[in-house]
């Protein structure tokens, strides 16, 4: 249940506040933005915020630059494209709570943003720095938090901070917690899950949740033949974990037992090596080849999916379902993501790859929640707590 404080229990006109967001958007060669969901997420927010009359202290990262300063990391393309969305100025400063982020916000007045740079080139952001935390504190009334992507990570800027000042979710923040939350509390039924990706290891709490609340658990990826071979299938020279088959046969009984139908594929792509352009052959599993990697779902297991999809009420998705990478193997992940938006079911797709592919396909509009948090998405359905949500203050 989310009993946390948000934007709408404080009375913000004329305040200052430190508005963390996850701005960590993917760059080209010329450091232009290819993607700006994350961005344009947290537009109701920080609008919420001038509407009411507040002052807008923006702190955010990009990329790993590791407590130091680095030009190709700067925040400058995203306070761009933040000024063109909100068509109104944004001020970048050029330190991170320094002499000259203290200077904008001094002079700040109400609907005013100021956005400091790369939180990451200090190295206290990431060791949580107590005396970071305090100079970043040191600017404002209040922190909300509108990182939802970060709220996995302890850091001075997502929890810290929040021992010094009143505090309290952003609205991307809330909504993502109420539609994950609700997903495991409530769903609608049948409650269908749909589980892609590389190993098994990543996944292992998520996937133990979800049978615990699912109708339907569907497997895909490379993680779908440490199950196949814990039902003893070959699976030829497919990734398999050896240290997780044990683990796999225990989740698949653990469906058994409590009547969810664990689905794996039941055909397959695959070549003779691991390569974008390698020859494939499409097999039933029973005919898997000795010498043969797998490299995607096959139409038969496209099929399989699709009818439990067309039967499902809500439906969560979360990894790709072959080596999407590489655009000749992605056929299976883009049939599911269409059949996803073609759907009547309460569709939710958890961040990552999986959102990758529904945005490429030019499908996000077509799904009911796209997820800005891949790994923070994860953690809270698996029912991890999340130490940015933790540190903010507690509902009155």
């Amino acid at each position: 249940m989310f009993n946390k404080q948000t934007l709408r229990d404080f009375d913000l006109k004329g305040k200052k506040v430190l508005l963390r967001v996850d701005f960590n958007v993917p760059l080209n060669s010329n450091l232009q933005i290819t993607n700006d969901k994350r961005i344009r997420e947290t537009i109701p927010t920080i609008n919420y915020l001038i509407e009411q009359g507040a002052k807008i202290i923006i702190v955010s990262h990009l990329g790993r630059p590791e407590g130091t300063v680095k030009p190709e990391f700067s925040l400058k393309p995203v306070a761009e494209r933040l000024r063109e969305l909100l068509k109104r100025p944004v001020i970048l400063t050029n330190d991170v709570a320094g002499s000259d982020t203290y200077k904008y916000v001094r002079n700040m007045k109400e609907g005013d943003i100021v956005m400091m740079e790369n939180v990451r080139f200090d190295p206290g952001e990431e060791s949580n720095d107590t005396e970071f935390a305090k100079k970043l504190a040191g600017l404002a009334d209040i922190y909300c938090n509108d990182a939802f992507g970060t709220m996995h990570r302890a850091h001075a800027s997502t929890t810290k901070v929040a021992e010094f000042l009143p505090s309290c979710a952003g609205l991307l923040v809330e909504k993502e917690l109420q539609i994950l939350g609700g997903a495991l509390e409530n769903p609608k039924r049948p409650f269908v899950v749909i589980v892609g990706g590389a190993k098994v290891k990543d996944k292992i709490g998520l996937i133990s949740r979800l049978i615990e609340v699912a109708d339907v658990v569907m497997i895909g990826g490379a993680m779908a033949y440490t199950f196949l071979r814990a039902q003893g299938h070959n699976v030829g020279k497919s990734i398999v974990e050896k240290d997780k088959v044990t683990l796999a046969r225990l989740l698949l009984e653990k469906a058994k037992k409590q009547d969810v139908k664990m689905i794996l594929p039941i055909d397959h792509v695959v070549t003779g090596e691991f390569s974008f352009s390698a020859e494939f052959v499409t097999v039933t599993t029973k005919k898997f080849p000795r010498t043969g990697m797998g490299m995607d779902i096959g139409p038969k297991t496209v099929r399989l999916f699709k009818h439990y999809i067309s039967k499902a009420k809500t439906i969560f998705w979360n990894g790709p379902l072959g080596v999407a990478e590489f655009q000749r193997f992605a056929k299976g992940t883009n049939e599911i993501a269409e059949a996803l938006a073609d759907s009547k079911a309460f569709t939710i797709v958890g961040g990552g790859d999986s959102a990758k592919a529904i945005e490429q396909l030019g499908l996000q509009n077509k799904i009911n929640h796209v997820s800005t948090g891949g790994g923070a998405a994860l953690k809270l359905i698996e029912g991890v707590p999340l130490p940015g949500l933790q540190a903010l203050s507690e509902k009155l």
